[in-house]
């Protein structure tokens, strides 16, 4: 069936109608709910559903908008936001694409430096042990700050009138705006590779929230933490400490008081001599006493010679003695072992066994013993030995024996 008078929309031309149709007529609305479903992909973009008692609506946040949020997102964080009303074609849905958040009761700034100290509390980044003293007298001093304001005529004014001989490293930054932070952090970083800096003065001469909030900044934060050298930070506000305050070895209320706490007075340089020098003699007589009491023993031991002789010589003539009981002993069982071997030596002697009456049977002329009688020829010449002598013999005749059945060893006269 056809209907030449209607108009047949696609599914993407119907689509495509009514994202057009909500995006002029609801271009920008500033919509109020509570977080949930939130999502941060690698792809940098942030997903979430913001929702009421009643309704919800999904939202993005696209990557170049999200690196620019001044706190974290959470589930359950309630939000007043800006954003476009669009259509995501590929499944039908209508979404904000939002560009603007703050959180509602309090501001963004707020609740995002209170997030930071969070976080950094968890790192360590405040803890007192790790906060480090300052040199007492500093050979040289890298001071990060603008070279145009009023925190760094503050800090020289201190210096020429209390140490006009120190030297001194500025390192120009901006301490105010958008890029101020990261030139902070990466003077600190400057420095530490320097040769001879002993202290690091970051400083700025007061201001607003806004106007120190580079301060406030991770960035400053972790360069002070990592510095190698001390950090004394000198923000210049009374009441309200910034986190470069709080991560920093020192805090000083202004450049002018950060300035007199890391170059001392005339007056204190001469306390700390004479406490140096008090110090340099108790333990010169410290030392020369100990010495005097060691000379003293090695004098005692060297009085009487004599005696140390005659405790070697009774020592020695101890040693001899003991020393002759020993050979005697060794000698002794050398002797023993010796005789026993001699008697066993004897007993398994042939001879010994020819004294029982046995003897021993040789051909001549080789001398071969002989075991068997078969091995004998008639008329051969054998050697005979005896306990006492020997008989030279001529074999007559041989024949084999199988069995002895007794032999008599009793003598016949």
């Amino acid at each position: 069936m056809e209907f030449p008078s209607k108009k047949i929309f696609t599914i993407s031309e119907l689509t495509q109608e009514i994202k057009t149709l909500l995006e002029t007529s609801l271009y920008y609305v500033w919509v109020e709910g509570e977080i949930s479903n939130l999502r941060s992909p690698i792809s940098g973009h942030i997903y979430l559903t913001l929702k009421d008692e009643d309704a919800q609506i999904k939202a993005v946040i696209f990557r170049g908008q999200a690196r620019f949020m001044k706190f974290k997102l959470a589930d359950g964080l309630h939000v007043i936001c800006r954003g476009m009303v669009s259509v995501y074609k590929e499944r039908g849905e209508y979404q904000l694409i939002l560009d603007y958040l703050e959180p509602k009761g309090i501001g963004a700034v707020q609740i995002a430096l209170q997030q930071l100290k969070e976080k950094l509390a968890k790192e360590g980044f405040f803890d007192i042990a790790r906060k480090r003293p300052l040199p007492f007298f500093p050979k040289r001093v890298g001071i990060v700050t603008s070279p145009t304001g009023a925190a760094i005529r503050d800090i020289l004014k201190v210096f020429k009138r209390r140490f006009a001989g120190l030297a001194l490293l500025i390192y120009p930054v901006r301490v105010q705006g958008i890029e101020s932070a990261g030139e902070i952090s990466r003077g600190i970083e400057a420095l530490n590779k320097m040769k001879d800096i002993d202290i690091i003065i970051i400083a700025r001469g007061g201001g607003s929230q806004e106007d120190l909030w580079a301060f406030n900044e991770d960035i400053v934060a972790r360069a002070i933490y990592h510095s190698n050298i001390p950090v004394v930070s000198a923000v210049g506000h009374e009441i309200d400490w910034t986190i470069a305050d709080m991560v920093a070895d020192l805090r000083a209320s202004t450049p002018s008081a950060a300035a007199e706490m890391v170059i001392r007075s005339k007056g204190e340089f001469k306390e700390k001599l004479s406490t140096l020098n008090f110090q340099l003699c108790s333990a010169f007589k410290d030392i020369l006493s100990g010495k005097k009491i060691f000379l003293h023993r090695l004098e005692r031991g060297l009085v009487d010679p004599s005696r140390r002789l005659k405790e070697i010589r009774l020592r020695l003539g101890d040693i001899t003695d003991r020393l002759s009981i020993a050979t005697s002993h060794y000698f002794e069982m050398i002797r023993k072992d010796y005789s026993h071997l001699t008697e066993r030596l004897n007993i398994l002697s042939p001879l010994h066994i020819l004294g029982r009456g046995y003897s021993i049977t040789r051909k001549l002329p080789s001398m071969i013993i002989l075991r068997n009688a078969k091995d004998a020829v008639v008329g051969e010449d054998v050697n005979i030995i005896l306990s006492e002598g020997e008989l030279f013999c001529k074999v007559a005749k041989s024949s084999l024996i199988t069995q002895i059945t007794k032999i008599d060893y009793t003598d016949k006269e």
